[in-house]
């Protein structure tokens, strides 16, 4: 096995100090005096000797790894997918590199990952946590880290995050119904103290509410695909009078349309359906599915936005940025106004 070059041997066959290759390596050639020609030398001999700096030193001697930590529930999730796909681009023009994990909503995974991105001397968190992480994400705040949470947040902890307006969304959503003639609308959501899920809840509430109308909800406690689809099969032999039903999650949406199909039901003459998340499976799907749409590129846009002015100057801003981002309801064949 080939030998891996260390900055010693480039100092060594240079007859120069190690400190003055690591200037250079480092970028500080000019900071530090060194020469033009000096310097092209070290730069040459890098190359030939094809030298790579081990990360972890680096960060020793800079105090950056240029690594950033992105822990989300599961990033096969098309939401989860499509905003790190933006992440990973918006991070690559900055010289970032990012290490995706996902915690499958399983705290114990979270904090062991957490201790993993802090062992690697990662620069700043971006993080969507599964409920009871409060204190593991203060800590990291205590200790001045970079910390950026999107889609989930906790309001009693105050922290950077970038949110969509969740609350808006589902009332528009459930407003978009009972304007196409629809009166006895569904909410299907999880069993969580999420707090967006929270929110979406609140305002298909409101939106009942404000209708007049009765509510109608089902909150699974969910842990998989099957189990979730019989939960769901059931409430809707159960609520045979609704004409609607609002799914609060597009991994639900389609735990609700392999129901939907098991149970012979037409979407939207038995039952008109819209998906909060839509992904372009809904698009194509027969018929197309009504959804809110979340602003990925903007979210990711803003998470790097603001975990990048941290990494730049921890100190340069008071107080936490908070973001709250508009939806759009992409209004397609599974929830026509009724005839």
């Amino acid at each position: 096995m080939k030998k891996k070059v260390s900055i010693k041997d480039i100092a060594r066959q240079l007859g120069i100090s190690i400190s003055t290759v690591s200037f250079v390596v480092n970028g500080k050639a000019k900071e530090k005096r060194i020469s033009d020609d000096l310097t092209k030398k070290v730069l040459q001999l890098v190359e030939e000797l094809d030298y790579k700096p081990d990360a972890l030193a680096k960060s020793f001697r800079t105090g950056k790894t240029n690594i950033i930590g992105f822990l989300v529930a599961d990033i096969s999730e098309p939401f989860f997918s499509g905003i790190a796909r933006f992440i990973d681009e918006k991070a690559s023009q900055k010289g970032y590199k990012i290490i995706y994990s996902s915690t499958k909503n399983n705290k114990n995974k979270a904090i062991e990952l957490l201790q993993i991105f802090q062992d690697r001397h990662v620069d700043g968190y971006i993080i969507a946590l599964p409920e009871g992480l409060e204190d593991e994400v203060k800590a990291l705040t205590l200790n001045q880290k970079p910390v950026v949470l999107f889609d989930r947040y906790f309001p009693e902890l105050n922290t950077d995050h970038v949110i969509i307006n969740n609350e808006e969304s589902t009332y528009n959503a459930t407003k978009h119904l009972v304007d196409n003639g629809y009166k006895h609308i569904g909410f299907v959501t999880i069993d969580t103290i999420e707090q967006q899920m929270l929110d979406r809840l609140k305002g298909y509430e409101l939106a009942i509410k404000t209708e007049g109308l009765q509510e109608s909800i089902i909150k699974i406690p969910y842990s998989n695909s099957a189990s979730s689809i019989k939960e769901i099969s059931a409430y809707f032999q159960k609520e045979q009078q609704l004409d609607a039903v609002i799914f609060a999650a597009n991994y639900i949406c389609m735990d609700g349309l392999r129901s939907i199909q098991r149970l012979d039901l037409k979407i939207p003459e038995d039952l008109a359906v819209v998906s909060f998340d839509d992904f372009e499976l809904l698009e194509f799907s027969s018929p197309t599915i009504t959804a809110i749409a979340q602003p990925l590129e903007d979210i990711a846009e803003n998470i790097m936005s603001i975990l990048l002015s941290r990494l730049d100057d921890q100190k340069s801003e008071k107080g936490h940025k908070q973001v709250v981002l508009p939806t759009v309801l992409n209004v397609r064949k599974s929830s026509l106004a009724q005839s």
